[in-house]
């Protein structure tokens, strides 16, 4: 549901659109650049015509026969030279990538006799002499040739992404954006809505020292710049179905159980003119359906309601109250949901006004081991996204154009077991009390429920102007404005309310309430320089920020708050103050050849932690016996945190080795600064709790080395290995308050460890084979060195922190598409087949063993536990293993 925020942005939207005209948004387009000559003399042509066909985008050659275009939305495109006297020129697949440059040269013959153009097809360049730090451009035919079904699996085939890790940051560090407005969730600095692949035109991803214009991200940015409405009708539809197949029914319940809907796929895109408006009007919609029950069951052996007794020490009179019905319920399910809109309202010479919409909508479960014989007392997860934008660019001439954009973002969270929480199925909190040891829970419901609410409004300006064949020049500045409201309470159930489910009073003990208004002001400057000999990206950002919180003075005070409704006393109180932060950005690319190029940058880049930080618990609740739930945790936030910093160094060289082949070799290195992690406090010299700050601190070295071969004689591979240490001194923020509660504490790192994501060799590969419109053969693989983990026995360190590794990970992925013509339509089938060899990646251990497999618990002489469940059946965890192999067959029509 849109809620009253939207309404007032759509009213602004429509104001805003109806006083100027729009276009295109700065990071979304790029250039074209070269010269015209005469192809018998070498002279320089004056004035020659240069244009890209289907557009009204174009130039002019100047007295040196150089040209250049600029604002060109990413795509391949037909480019044509021509002057008087002489035949025109027309080059075939020009491909335009964001933020890159495309040299385009043309020679031009005198015209002896009347003949047709020359046709000429380009083809693009093994090495791209512009890029001053690591980015790749990935465009929707390349996604769709590859067994790629979402934007984060095209991110993670990159080298020195690990997981969603770029170059050994955290997950958080990254800023996603949909046509140039980013969709990342500012409560969990996480992408809560991506682009569908069916709808991108083009990816990139940026791992290295990204320009000025960038910002509010530590290690990368991924830009997905969806398809633009057409001049004609374009309709594309496909539907897949499948499910796991596996031999290994001991590790996965109901895996024998094949269902041809166990996974399914809906998808499709329609674009082209509305009828009626002629050229006024253009349209491009997207759609897709998703829904994957997982490959992890529990079995409804018991009803939350249920109540057992296992007090006797004699196991034949235990009492068990079991009524479930014992089916297979899928316990990490995905069922996603998403439709864009885009409306193109041609006004001026440019593409005109352009809409956008996107509406994203998720329902999932997170795995939880001990619910697996009473699934329906776990939580549901739900997660809502709108996008609404609207973009204009102001043209003043073939060399400078303003873009303004305005747009909203929404992003709706909730988590229950049941919607209402006065919903009778909630029972009392002890029913999850009635087993003890290593059991499964015979009954009982999680009694907590959270609701949180982002939006963010955005305005942004950028000025670009190419000031000669030298020099583009770009300034910008963008403000955002946050609202956020959040809600998390206990749902309490006792003989005190009867046994029915009631809630607290908001603002009490166990009913937080939370809203406020931080916003955010950024502005930037920076200058591309092109030189025949060298290229040079040089800027600076500013960027701004006002927390609208405030924060506990005195940690240690915190038990007097207790008996307080909020807002609490200033006295007790203090107000967070404004962080800000100039942060320079360089970049040199040195060709070294006509078929070589150096590259070396640097840059400092800043990043406001996600507010779940600042905010988290903002009653200052912490109880002295028992502990809140993960979301929870028992600490507070802190909304005076210090903005987290980064101080990048990267140098590479591309060589192409010879015609299609060709290699990247990139060494880089983060120093990372101001990391959140935990103070710790005791309240009443009892009970610990833990306040977030800046203490943490990491580094990160690595080599990445790219091997590609570009499609041609029917067949193209890429290679891609990452050698890299990432170090700090925690993996998570919460880390030093999870040792202080150990038993014994842990002492708090004092020097770097290896980091959870820390995979010190990893290889990503891409096989593509075959001829285009008749058939496709694809793989991916990918494999790499485990993880660290901590080895212990019976939770006592037998080691240093992360100090071993676990098992290394290999996965094979095939894509096999026939296509046929159909009534002079184009229709395909294709099969897609998942972790290809079943492999049993082993992602999560026994910290004992370091195996997935096996635990020392099994053979240690202990009790066996209270419940239902035998030890080995309680130590076999599905979910500690990667999924198992997953076949789905399609089909797709397009024309």
């Amino acid at each position: 549901m849109i809620r009253n925020h939207f309404k007032s942005f759509i009213v602004t939207i429509s104001f805003f659109i109806f006083t100027i005209s729009t276009n295109s948004l700065a990071g979304t387009t790029g250039k074209i650049a070269g010269k015209v000559i005469d192809a018998v003399s070498g002279e320089p042509l004056i004035g020659a015509n240069v244009i890209i066909m289907g557009t009204t985008l174009g130039a002019a050659t100047d007295f040196d026969g150089n040209f250049f275009i600029i604002n060109i939305p990413p795509g391949k495109y037909e480019v044509k030279a021509s002057s008087i006297g002489y035949n025109a020129v027309l080059v075939q697949k020009v491909k335009v990538s964001v933020d890159q440059t495309t040299k385009l040269n043309f020679e031009l013959k005198e015209e002896a006799v009347e003949m047709g153009d020359v046709v000429v097809v380009a083809t693009r360049p093994i090495v791209q002499k512009d890029l001053t730090s690591t980015q790749s451009n990935i465009s929707g035919e390349d996604i769709a040739m590859l067994p790629l079904e979402t934007v984060q699996s095209v991110v993670n085939l990159q080298a020195g992404v690990i997981d969603g890790h770029f170059r050994g940051g955290r997950l958080n560090e990254v800023q996603y954006l949909v046509d140039g407005v980013s969709t990342n969730d500012v409560f969990t600095g996480l992408p809560s809505m991506e682009a569908e692949v069916n709808s991108i035109q083009e990816v990139q991803v940026l791992t290295g020292t990204f320009n000025a214009e960038y910002g509010d991200a530590l290690s990368g940015v991924v830009n997905q710049i969806t398809k633009i409405p057409g001049d004609n009708y374009k309709f594309n539809f496909s539907a897949y179905f499948g499910d796991y197949v596996s031999s290994r029914s001991d590790l996965y319940e109901n895996i024998s159980n094949i269902s041809p809907t166990g996974v399914s796929n809906l998808q499709g895109t329609f674009s082209g003119p509305i009828p009626g408006s002629g050229e006024l009007l253009k349209f491009f919609i997207s759609g897709r359906y998703f829904r994957d029950e997982g490959y992890i069951y529990g079995k409804r052996v018991f009803n939350p309601s249920d109540s057992s007794n296992f007090t006797a020490n004699d196991p034949a009179e235990w009492y068990v109250g079991a009524t479930g019905d014992n089916a297979f319920v899928p316990m990490a399910f995905n069922d996603r949901l998403s439709l864009q809109a885009k409306i193109a309202i041609k006004v001026g010479t440019g593409r005109g006004i352009v809409l956008n919409g996107l509406y994203s909508s998720k329902k999932f479960r997170s795995y939880d081991h001990l619910f697996k014989l009473n699934p329906d007392g776990d939580y549901k997860k739900f997660n809502d996204s709108y996008l609404l934008s609207a973009q204009y660019t102001q043209v003043f001439s073939n060399s400078t154009f303003l873009d303004l954009l305005a747009s909203a973002f929404e992003s709706d969270y909730k988590q229950y077991v049941f919607e209402n929480p006065l919903d009778p199925r909630y029972v009392d909190p002890k029913r999850k009390r009635d087993v003890s040891g290593n059991s499964f829970l015979t009954g009982g419901t999680q009694n907590w429920q959270f609701n949180r609410t982002s939006q963010t409004y955005t305005g942004k300006i950028e000025l670009t102007t190419q000031l000669n064949q030298i020099h583009q020049f770009k300034t910008g500045a963008e403000f955002k404005y946050h609202n956020i409201n959040y809600e998390d309470f206990q749902i309490v159930i006792n003989a005190a309310t009867g046994s029915k489910p009631t809630l607290p009073t908001p603002g009490s003990f166990n009913f937080n309430v939370y809203k406020t208004n931080p916003y955010q002001f950024a502005a930037y400057i920076q200058d591309k320089i092109e030189l025949d000999y060298l290229i040079v990206n040089v800027g600076v950002r500013f960027d701004y920020f006002q927390p609208d919180g405030k924060y506990l003075l005195d940690p240690n005070n915190i038990a007097v708050l207790d008996d307080m409704m909020p807002p609490f006393p200033d006295s007790l109180m203090g107000t967070a103050s404004i962080k800000s932060q100039f942060s320079p950005r360089l970049g040199i690319s040195y060709p070294i050849s006509d078929k070589g190029a150096i590259h070396i940058s640097y840059g400092r880049f800043f990043q406001i932690p996600p507010f779940e930080f600042l905010y988290r618990n903002p009653n200052f609740r912490v109880p002295l016996t028992g502990n809140f739930p993960e979301n929870i945790g028992n600490n507070i936030g802190n909304t005076d945190l210090q903005p987290q910093r980064t101080v990048m160094y990267e140098i590479g060289l591309q060589q192409q080795l010879f015609g299609d082949y060709g290699i990247t070799i990139t060494a880089y290195l983060k120093d990372i600064r101001n990391l959140l992690g935990s103070q710790i406090h005791v309240k009443n010299n009892f009970k610990k709790f833990s306040k977030l700050i800046n203490i943490d601190y990491g580094s990160v070295k690595g080599i990445t080395l790219s091997f590609e071969k570009r499609f041609s004689s029917g067949f193209s591979a890429t290679l891609d290995y990452t050698f890299q240490k990432a170090k700090g001194n925690a993996s998570d923020p919460n880390a030093a308050f999870d040792k202080a509660q150990a038993n014994p504490p842990i002492e708090i790192n004092k020097q770097l460890v290896p980091l959870d994501w820390d995979r010190t060799h990893a290889i990503n590969f891409t096989i593509t084979a075959g001829v285009p419109g008749d058939y496709i053969i694809s793989s991916i693989g990918r494999w790499g060195t485990g993880l660290p983990y901590t080895p212990s026995i019976q939770n006592q360190r037998t080691g240093l922190e992360n100090s071993d590794n676990r098992p290394s990970i290999f996965n094979i992925d095939l894509f096999i598409t026939k296509f046929f013509d159909l009534l002079g339509q184009q229709i395909s089938v294709f099969l897609k087949v998942f972790n290809l060899l079943d492999t049993a990646n082993e992602l999560q251990v026994f910290s004992d063993t370091g195996r997935a497999g096996y635990t020392l618990e099994l053979t240690r002489a202990q009790q066996q536990p209270r419940g239902v469940n035998t030890l080995r059946e309680f130590f076999t965890r599905p979910d500690f293993y990667s999924a198992p192999r997953q076949i789905v067959l399609g089909t797709s029509l397009g024309f």
